[in-house]
């Protein structure tokens, strides 16, 4: 997830600067993503809006999740349960390596 400083509830009011930083953000964290999981592609999106599913009211955010072809089965679709690969601090520890040392 990328998350700008500023508490706006609406992309439009967010500053240019910052705006294109969090671009920026969001590309680094796909070149991440892709060096540690291989993903086939990446979901990328933002919710903005308590009807548009926005958990956090009055933040915009950026999501970004690696997927694999056929990756949602009847687990996830049926059992309304995520099958994690890892543990999520051992994925906290992977992204942090990764993003900090620029070793991609």
């Amino acid at each position: 997830m990328v998350v700008p400083y500023a508490h706006l509830d609406e992309l439009q009011k967010l500053p240019t600067d910052a705006a294109h930083e969090m671009m920026a953000l969001t590309q680094r964290m796909e070149s991440v993503l892709r060096s540690l999981y291989v993903p086939d592609g990446i979901n990328l999106g933002m919710n903005i809006g308590k009807a548009a599913g926005a958990g956090v009211a009055g933040h915009i955010h950026m999501h970004l999740l690696p997927r694999w072809v056929a990756d949602a089965n009847f687990v996830s679709v049926i059992g309304e349960t995520r099958v994690l690969p890892e543990t999520l601090d051992v994925t906290w520890e992977r992204i942090r390596e990764k993003f900090v040392t620029g070793d991609l």
